[in-house]
């Protein structure tokens, strides 16, 4: 039965499973419901089992469809790196590149590298999926994570792209009617603006200073998981903030806030974490390197 098993079917199959069902799969590779769903279909006559339960809302795998979705994700991984083995030996990026970027990093500095890789490597197939949380690359089937922090899972390789710090920030309307902060442990007496991080605790700030390593855990009457609104209460003069010295350039250059305890910062570098496998491929190596070329560009390090 196996001489039956095409891999565009196998393919589909697995954008199901990514997009969580079959019309979110439909609009991400620009083919019919109807096609998508034929090919599930087909698979699983070729295999001879059910691969998933099917709701008007949703899809589930069974639990055939588990362990054939492990094997299917090792498989298209398999011919993905052997298009970029053959790719690499002419040094031209080809086939998928599946990047995931925290909202701040993803809209201003990857997407526009990102559409300068398509300009010119046309048969790169490239997704970027914007999000606030923590991925785990191999489950979600991504290729690189864009983020703040040197990675710490096993099995990952970090390329650090940037070097950068969090640092506290005020605007200058802010620090003339309430005065700057003596020292970290001062921050207390002031009205801090907290941003819900992706990856670290929400509240916990952490700071090296002349005394070393002090951490204080900031309760905030004004918080938000997007760090542009956490930035506009800051230039609207209505507390200290606490981000990347990358976030805050356009608004230091322009006056609109001004560094707080410049002896207290974070060391915060921006990487790229790739698998393993995918590290020394030549789509993964030329985002890297222009990523590189970008963030050095647009920010001094």
């Amino acid at each position: 039965m196996f001489d039956d098993l095409r891999l565009g079917d196998l393919k589909t199959f697995g954008l199901v499973i990514r997009h969580g069902g079959f019309s979110a799969a439909s609009r991400a590779c620009a083919t019919p419901q109807t096609t998508i769903s034929k090919r599930v279909a087909s698979l699983e006559q070729a295999l001879g089992v059910k691969l998933l339960h099917r709701t008007p809302r949703q899809v589930r795998l069974t639990e055939d469809g588990q362990r054939v979705y492990a094997w299917v994700r090792r498989l298209l991984d398999d011919v993905s790196d052997m298009g970029d083995e053959l790719a690499a030996a002419r040094g031209e990026p080809v086939g998928p590149l599946r990047i995931s970027a925290s909202m701040r990093l993803g809209r201003a500095y990857v997407a526009p590298v990102l559409a300068a890789l398509k300009r010119d490597h046309p048969a790169l197939d490239i997704t970027l999926d914007i999000v606030d949380r923590p991925v785990n690359l191999v489950a979600e089937g991504l290729h690189l994570d864009v983020r703040t922090g040197e990675p710490t899972e096993p099995g990952l390789i970090g390329h650090r792209i940037f070097c950068s710090e969090r640092i506290l920030c005020a605007s200058p309307d802010y620090l003339r009617a309430h005065g700057q902060p003596s020292d970290f442990e001062a921050l207390r007496e002031h009205r801090c603006l907290l941003f819900k991080d992706r990856i670290d605790p929400p509240g916990l700030w952490r700071l090296h200073g002349p005394r070393g390593w002090e951490t204080m855990s900031v309760r905030s009457d004004l918080t938000s998981n997007d760090n542009e609104v956490v930035l506009t209460w800051a230039e609207a003069g209505l507390g200290i903030m606490l981000a990347t010295d990358w976030f805050f350039a356009d608004s230091l250059a322009s006056g609109r806030l001004a560094r707080v305890l410049p002896g207290w910062s974070q060391p915060a570098d921006v990487w790229v974490v790739s698998a393993s496998r995918t590290a020394q491929s030549a789509k993964v190596r030329v985002f890297i390197e222009r990523l590189r070329a970008e963030m050095a560009a647009r920010l001094a390090c």
